[in-house]
């Protein structure tokens, strides 16, 4: 399980991460939410978790990914509910708990790598809306 406070440079993180390891398990600890048109959901669908994490990584890195298909990744096991934050102005829903992902397919080894660095880079971009209000807490687990 990864810390909650960490540091580790971009190149070093996509060294690390896994080519053969196909199951991805998340730890929501702050409500999750992503944005659709004009409206959230908080349900943490494999294409809404890792575009979110796709596109800061491009934002931040600087280390450019092939196009990743995640429609191969797919919900495997999840614990999750709705949880609401409210402050005087809004209501923000989202969701929290734990789910697992799991790749299928004869994907090739950098396809598979590059998925488990933006796993383990949930822990450092948050996922989803307001991360930068705290939302979206993630850590691999």
């Amino acid at each position: 399980m990864q810390p909650w406070a960490n540091s580790c440079p971009y190149e070093q993180l996509y060294e690390i991460a896994s080519e053969t390891t196909n199951q991805i398990s998340l730890n929501f600890a702050t409500p999750v939410a992503f944005r659709q048109g004009k409206y959230d959901n908080a349900l943490p669908n494999s294409e809404s978790v890792f575009n979110s994490l796709l596109n800061r990584w491009h934002k931040y890195s600087g280390i450019e990914f092939s196009e990743i298909d995640f429609e191969t990744i797919f919900p495997s096991y999840f614990n999750i509910n709705t949880a609401i934050v409210a402050d005087s102005r809004s209501k923000f829903i989202g969701c929290v708990g734990e789910i697992s992902y799991r790749i299928f397919g004869k994907l090739d080894p950098i396809v598979i790598k590059q998925i488990n660095t933006l796993a383990d880079f949930a822990l450092y971009s948050g996922i989803g809306r307001k991360t930068t209000m705290g939302m979206g807490m993630v850590r691999r687990i």
